[in-house]
């Protein structure tokens, strides 16, 4: 690292002490600078005070949970990347996790050297996001991959950072088949741990955004046997 370049900041969001003193140490000797909080409401003031390059966010916290903290983020117009910590298992609670803006979703207890390249990935996708440029078109929206933003008219529509690199990649390939493996592979790229499934929960959520009847899309479509593929309504 050279001495110009900033070191990136985690924010750990955890109430387990061993746990957190163990995130923390393996953090900073991996070159990160770290931030801990131990309960919601100091991470959430945590994270908009200081603006971390990223948050380790618990799911069970004191006072106002990881999915509240997370969403209210995301509300606020924070898009930093989110990785949840978790001992539930159930696929519902990792879909509401994304549901509220989580990046990914790490169950315990896991690996540190698993977490760690999860951080590495995600943080690597991020630079990527944001040395991206390019607007995109269709019907009333307006994509502008520079600001991250979506706009239908003059409200802007909420995107969760997956969702956003996923409609981004649609509109690039306009009218392609585009297979599951291949969405996993380029817009995760090799660094992703997902599955298919989050890939599908991912393509639901966009839906709707963006099609006026998400049961039956019209711009976003499913092409059997190979995956999805975006076309102009």
């Amino acid at each position: 690292m050279s001495k110009q370049e900033r070191r990136r900041r985690v924010l750990v969001v955890e109430d387990d002490e061993a746990l957190m003193l163990g995130l923390e140490e393996n953090l900073k000797y991996a070159g990160y600078e770290v931030l801990t909080a131990r309960d919601g409401e100091t991470g959430l003031e945590t994270a908009t005070s200081h603006k971390p390059d990223l948050i380790l966010l618990d799911v069970m916290l004191p006072g106002i949970s990881g999915y509240e903290v997370c969403r209210t983020l995301r509300d606020e117009g924070l898009t930093m990347p989110v990785i949840m910590l978790t001992a539930r298992k159930d696929e519902f609670d990792k879909v509401y996790g994304f549901d509220v803006g989580a990046d990914d979703y790490v169950t315990k207890p896991f690996g540190i050297r698993e977490l760690l390249a999860r951080v590495n990935a995600a943080l690597r996708r991020e630079e990527r996001r944001q040395t991206a440029r390019a607007v995109f078109e269709f019907d009333e929206f307006v994509l502008d991959t520079n600001a991250r933003t979506l706009r239908r008219g003059d409200e802007e529509i909420r995107l969760t950072h997956t969702e956003f690199d996923l409609l981004a990649y649609f509109l690039a390939h306009e009218g392609q088949a585009l297979s599951r493996d291949l969405l996993l592979s380029d817009v995760w790229h090799q660094d992703y741990y997902g599955t298919q499934r989050s890939l599908d929960t991912f393509v639901a959520g966009l839906r709707k955004k963006i099609e006026k009847d998400p049961k039956n899309p019209r711009r976003l479509l499913t092409v059997h046997g190979v995956g999805y593929k975006f076309v102009r309504g």
